[in-house]
């Protein structure tokens, strides 16, 4: 087996979910991947064998990304695990559904602490050790689209979401003034892994409210990210995968969410 080309990376990698494609895209680009869990330890540990079988180096590493200390602490054990770090793909995200009603400054916590907090931390102490690296590093955050036109039912989601152009803005000028070939971007997807709960005709309703009439992909996702990896002239860069979401508002008002 070849020396793995950098280490990567990937929270939220355990279940098989974007997390999961970013991850073994990048296995297959020759990185040593570090896979990060926090309840899954069951998928996580199937998709840690799914890479080993393949000669892709892999670890499994748990961690609270609520947590500063767990989370300080991941990232130093994937540096004394691998002796770098090269990718960060901050993956691991909530995604809850309550009414305006029903939501409650709990709710709103909850969200906020996995899907930002976590997000920075990761950020600044991976950031920070790429700093100290010759060769810098690249840090991807997956955020929403919808952060620009939310649809129902998903507020503390969609707040704490919000955050992540933002984030991935200040965290691009603090790393990159440092070394300045450590990147911050992000991600914005649109339908790319609808519910699995949506009828044919709601997936159908989906695909139509896209610009392009179809549904995204995964690998529309993990293209993004090689992209991400290749261009080094792009930092501070929040991307919409989304078939044209964005800037497209259907007719229909009451479109399923995805």
């Amino acid at each position: 087996m070849a020396s793995p080309s950098g280490v990567a990376l990937v929270t939220g990698s355990g279940r098989k979910r974007i997390g999961w494609e970013v991850a073994r895209a990048l296995a297959e680009r020759g990185f040593a991947i570090a896979v990060h869990y926090y309840q899954s330890l069951e998928s996580a540990k199937e998709n840690v064998a799914w890479l080993q079988q393949r000669g892709y180096p892999a670890e499994l590493f748990s961690a609270d990304l609520r947590d500063e200390t767990a989370t300080q602490a991941l990232i130093e054990k994937v540096l004394r695990t691998f002796g770098r770090l090269d990718v960060l793909v901050n993956a691991a995200a909530i995604w809850e559904s309550r009414t305006l009603e029903q939501t409650t400054a709990a709710d709103l916590r909850r969200h906020w602490e996995t899907n930002v907090l976590g997000t920075f931390i990761c950020g600044q102490h991976a950031g920070l050790a790429m700093v100290q690296q010759k060769e810098g590093g690249c840090i991807i955050n997956i955020g929403d689209w919808a952060i620009v036109r939310p649809y129902r039912d998903y507020s503390a989601y969609f707040v704490s979401k919000g955050a992540i152009p933002t984030l991935t803005r200040v965290l691009a000028v603090e790393l990159g003034l440092r070394n300045p070939r450590v990147r911050v971007n992000a991600i914005l997807p649109g339908p790319v892994m609808v519910p699995e709960c949506l009828t044919p005709e709601e997936q159908a309703a989906v695909a139509q409210a896209t610009l392009v009439r179809q549904l995204g992909e995964p690998r529309h996702v993990v293209q993004a990210v090689l992209f991400f990896l290749d261009n080094d002239y792009l930092t501070g860069v929040c991307l919409p995968v989304d078939g044209g979401r964005t800037i497209f508002a259907p007719a229909e008002q009451e479109l399923p969410e995805a």
